[in-house]
């Protein structure tokens, strides 16, 4: 395939390949989707109307030999917040894209047929697909059924939820082996911008492609050595599966359940609490402890695993595919911190196994776990379910299926929507998402990321956990008032992760490892054949153009502020609030 960006038109049922643009020459990921939303979708637009555009964009490096590099980005004007839109995730589509020579594909135009379509991607051909057998049908069975048709294939797309047009519905990506729906581009209500297209499903065949190779192979050999010994060697990123070293292959990120836990920043209750008793029970340890059970106890019939990779080329393995104990059959892959404390401990739910069965219903019907999690706890503050009752909470995410039920669509509809519908006033979002697995009032840093970056309420954006709370970078004080500078520097770091393909936890090694920002510089600078791409000034660059788009669609300061139950409530165990000045919030950008 020689041109670069594919369009999709739904109005025409037609495509079009076009080479990429000479201005988008040394984008990819999160900076090439931002780009072509800020450039081609109006600000103003109705998310779920005809002039939103979805950008599906590979990063620099996806398919490469870089480590853990086969991310994709996915780009929109949200539903959810109203703004621009960048959701991130690993799985198989990246990578074959990538290898297709594909920099991006955009689906555009309104469709005045009331058919589905899957597309598929080939090195041959792109074809529409209809498939309206395949509508309403949980995602499970979809990726089981197109697997048998498109086997290796990358699949992406929009679930039930996404379908109904309802503003939690994430990008579901099938995982390597095709067991599990939940490499999800998950937040911003992006599948349902999919969902007014009428695709259900991209499916990308990378036969007869081949991996992209750098212009400077020697820099970008130099660079990925460094990279690969960087992540090797550090604490977090570094170890093996199985041992006593390697926290993320071990414990997957749900090893930050007890730490955080630990830290009082736990958001237990609907953000009532930072502790919570049971966190224990629903942790990375608790799920390694279960594989390791159900292995001794299966044997190869067990399909437990910690040390699982998302994506074909990672590393760090931060993955995990949870069993039945009782079996020892996959429940769901994977179960990540944020899911088992949004459908856990925010709902005081410390059964493990129920836990996993709601994630798994998360990734069935289509829709972001953080959020629904934040509605979970809604409901429960509406009386709709018992707190901390699993089994009745499972009951209320079926009726996701049924699309006749109300509670059903109001809870796909995000914590927001549903807080507003059931009338309850207590609800942690910014710009309409709802908040991730960290409390601000004893983390400030990360508060003021919630606050301030363009996506809403996102840990992802500017992950500040790194030096607050796990001490990268020579460590932050949780507790500092002033971290306009810390927020804005994550930020803008993270833009660039995002646009390189690289998975955002290389950043453990490269703050604190000299050699691995070495090898994140050197990779995407020999790959693109520059001698220099520098970090700080790329990251800020994407950010300007997503605060130029946001401000444009009508966000203002006051878009840049916390709940005031943050501010006013303190948290136990520690008692604290959320502080930080108005001036200091206003910082992060004015000062960039």
């Amino acid at each position: 395939m020689i041109n670069e960006i594919i369009r999709i038109n739904v109005s025409e049922m037609s495509y079009t390949m076009e080479e990429i643009p000479e201005k988008y020459k040394y984008l990819g990921g999160r900076g090439l989707t931002s780009a072509i939303v800020a450039d081609e979708v109006d600000p103003k637009t109705d998310p779920l109307g005809p002039g939103n555009k979805i950008v599906f964009a590979p990063g620099i490096l996806s398919g490469t030999s870089a480590p853990s590099s086969g991310r994709l980005s996915v780009g929109a004007k949200s539903p959810m917040t109203g703004g621009i839109k960048e959701a991130n995730a690993g799985g198989l589509t990246a990578v074959r894209l990538a290898k297709l020579g594909i920099k991006a594909v955009i689906v555009e135009g309104f469709p005045e047929h009331k058919d589905w379509y899957h597309v598929l991607i080939s090195k041959d051909k792109i074809e529409f697909i209809k498939a309206n057998e395949h509508a309403n049908m949980g995602l499970y069975e979809l990726i089981e059924k197109l697997w048998k048709k498109y086997p290796k294939s990358g699949l992406c797309g929009a679930g039930i939820a996404g379908q109904r047009l309802l503003k939690n519905a994430g990008i579901f990506g099938n995982n390597p082996e095709n067991t599990d729906p939940g490499r999800y581009a998950g937040r911003g209500g992006l599948g349902a911008v999919l969902g007014t297209k009428r695709i259900i499903a991209i499916i990308t065949d990378d036969t007869g492609g081949k991996r992209p190779m750098p212009v400077n192979e020697e820099l970008f050999n130099t660079g990925r050595t460094k990279m690969v010994n960087a992540l090797n060697e550090h604490a977090i990123t570094g170890g093996k599966a199985g041992t006593d070293d390697g926290a993320l292959k071990n414990y997957g990120t749900n090893v930050l359940q007890n730490i955080i836990n630990e830290a009082g920043a736990l958001p237990t209750k609907n953000f009532r609490s930072g502790y919570f008793e049971g966190a224990k029970n629903i942790s990375g340890e608790a799920v390694h402890e279960l594989v390791d059970e159900t292995n001794k106890k299966f044997g190869d019939k067990a399909e437990g695993e910690y040390g699982h990779a998302c994506h074909p080329g990672c590393i760090i393995r931060c993955s995990n595919t949870v069993p039945d104990k009782n079996t020892g059959k996959l429940i769901v892959s994977p179960l990540e911190y944020e899911s088992a404390w949004a459908l856990g401990t925010n709902c005081i739910i410390d059964n493990l196994e129920q836990v996993a069965k709601l994630n798994r219903i998360c990734n069935d019907i289509g829709i972001d776990t953080i959020d629904a999690g934040n509605a979970l706890a809604v409901a429960m503050e509406a009386g709709k379910i018992p707190w901390g009752d699993g089994q009745a909470a499972i009951e209320f995410l079926k009726k996701g299926y049924d699309p006749n039920d109300e509670d059903g669509a109001t809870f796909m509809q995000g914590a927001n929507v549903a807080a507003k519908t059931w009338g309850i006033d207590r609800v942690a979002v910014v710009k309409g998402q709802a908040f991730p697995a960290y409390d601000p009032r004893p983390i400030r840093g990360i508060g003021v990321t919630y606050a301030t970056t363009t996506m809403g309420a996102d840990h992802t954006a500017g992950y500040t956990i790194a030096p607050e709370i796990l001490g990268s970078a020579g460590g932050a004080d949780p507790r500092e008032l002033n971290k306009a500078d810390l927020s804005r520097a994550f930020q803008s770091t993270t833009a660039y992760i995002d646009q390189s393909g690289y998975c955002l936890f290389i950043a453990f090694a490269i703050l604190d490892i000299a050699t691995g920002m070495e090898g994140l510089e050197e990779t995407v600078a020999g790959f693109l054949g520059k001698e220099k791409y520098d970090i700080t000034a790329v990251g800020n660059k994407i950010l300007k153009t997503e605060r130029e788009f946001n401000k444009k669609a009508g966000f203002t300061k006051e878009d840049d502020r916390l709940p005031k139950f943050f501010s006013e409530e303190k948290l136990p165990p520690h008692d604290v609030t959320f502080d930080v000045t108005d001036e200091e919030l206003d910082a992060v950008f004015e000062k960039m």
